[in-house]
């Protein structure tokens, strides 16, 4: 037989993996390892497949960003400046139950695409419906991003990390028995019981352009946690909830701040009212560490959003958060023009770092999603949506929001009642022998190990 040798040989694109950019250049890695003994410390929790998961072709929430983010970090040379980088373990029921309910943990672990049908009762009982599909590998893909934020938020108790960063959780939504705007497990929530392990007090802040309504919701009953969101309000914009005067009650009232803003505002409104706010509330509450959710939905251009921030200016939230040198916790959440959350979620990484990075982006197998842009990092995002936000309107907030730090006469104590149920019972259980354990387990193994 006799090959031609005008035969094309193809791989399996046959188009090229790499843009020809012409004109525009392209960052070089970073080549300088950091200093295994520098500070602040930085580790980088990435749950390996995570972004091979998919909600669905229609749906806004796209884990594939994770992945365009990753390549991105990888890119610019950025693991040579963190010091640990992870991929870990799912977390287990029992870690999941420690916030959520026994029977919706269990639906999760149960429920397919291919048994829907037969659970539709149970389906609607926990809101798994439009925003929250049932889709292939689902709860692996709630275990993964959950075991990301627990283990950093260990690294964080353990005091062998300053900085933890898991772009894969901040999914604010989810409540303890339901699903809620494409939040299935709270990781937040999952994390920040973790931190109140060891930490008094803990500080959420919040920049998704939706309210962190789960996160709250949780802790709003008590005096430890201090939630602060800043988002899109206006009655209907989901979730509907986040107004000025929201409180928290109980032991819990006065430690929950909310920042309701109009569409379209832009980054010196939004950097104003963000450090006024963040700076007294820091000052009053005195945090020993930090959980900020970066959702990168309140950029403009965003998909779902109405604002109108640049990267730089999302990224100034994070550096600015960071400066207070608290052990610190960064997750992702919202941001369905996926280009723009990758982007923003790579020069936040660099920010928490120290490292500079050109605007120029590195080459990468996915040089297409950015092809419009020019390969630059920073594209023009502002300036879309009409500004309804008024400096008149953003100095009420703060005037409000400063009353309301003055009932806090100090930062909280830490007495035994003050921890949340949750917490409470974990405690209770981590006390317990590892025998009695396995007695409650199985009958099994009972007796055959000792504690000297």
């Amino acid at each position: 037989m006799v090959r031609s040798s005008q035969a094309t040989t193809y791989t399996f694109s046959s188009s090229p993996y790499f843009d020809d950019r012409g004109p525009h250049g392209y960052a070089q890695p970073i080549t300088e390892r950091v200093n295994p003994h520098s500070r602040p410390i930085v580790s980088y929790y990435f749950p390996k497949g995570i972004g091979a998961q998919h909600y669905g072709e229609h749906h806004p929430m796209k884990p594939h960003r994770l992945t365009l983010t990753n390549a991105l970090v990888l890119g610019y040379g950025l693991d040579k400046q963190i010091h640990n980088i992870y991929s870990p373990r799912p977390a287990t029921q029992a870690e999941l139950e420690a916030y959520h309910d026994h029977d919706y943990i269990e639906f999760l672990s149960r429920v397919t695409p291919q048994n829907q049908a037969e659970m539709k009762q149970m389906i609607d009982t926990f809101n798994c419906v439009e925003d929250c599909p049932i889709f292939a590998d689902m709860y692996d893909f709630c275990r993964m991003y959950a075991g990301a934020s627990l283990a950093a938020a260990r690294k964080l108790c353990a005091g062998t990390t300053d900085i933890a960063i898991n772009w894969s959780g901040g999914l604010h939504h989810a409540k303890k028995s339901e699903a809620s705007g494409f939040c299935y497990v709270n990781d937040i929530v999952l994390a920040i019981l973790e931190l109140l392990r060891y930490h008094p007090r803990v500080l959420y802040i919040d920049i998704d352009i939706h309210h962190g309504d789960g996160v709250e919701f949780a802790f709003y009953h008590t005096n430890r946690v201090m939630t602060v969101s800043f988002h899109k309000y206006t009655g209907d914009f989901f979730p509907g909830t986040g107004k000025l005067d929201d409180n928290g009650t109980g032991l819990g009232k006065h430690f929950c701040l909310n920042v309701p803003l109009k569409d379209g505002i832009d980054d010196d409104m939004y950097l104003t009212i963000f450090k006024t706010v963040i700076e007294d509330t820091v000052t009053a509450f005195r945090p020993t560490a930090i959980v900020l959710q970066c959702g990168a939905d309140s950029l403009g251009c965003d998909r779902l959003g109405a604002f109108n921030l640049s990267i730089a200016a999302h990224g100034e939230c994070v550096n600015f958060v960071r400066k207070f040198n608290v052990p610190l916790l960064v997750l992702g959440g919202g941001g369905y023009t996926i280009k723009n959350v990758s982007r923003c979620w790579t020069y936040e990484t660099s920010v928490l770092v120290g490292a500079s990075i050109p605007d120029e982006l590195p080459v990468t197998i996915y040089d297409s999603f950015f092809r419009e842009t020019k390969w630059k990092l920073h594209p023009p995002l502002t300036g879309r949506v009409e500004n309804q936000n008024t400096v008149a309107s953003l100095q009420r907030i703060m005037i409000a929001i400063r009353n309301k730090l003055r009932y806090l006469q100090g930062a909280p104590s830490v007495a035994l009642q003050e921890i949340p149920p949750d917490l409470a019972g974990w405690l209770e259980d981590e006390e317990r022998k590892r025998e009695e354990k396995e007695e409650e387990r199985s009958t099994a193994t009972a007796g055959e190990s000792r504690e000297d």
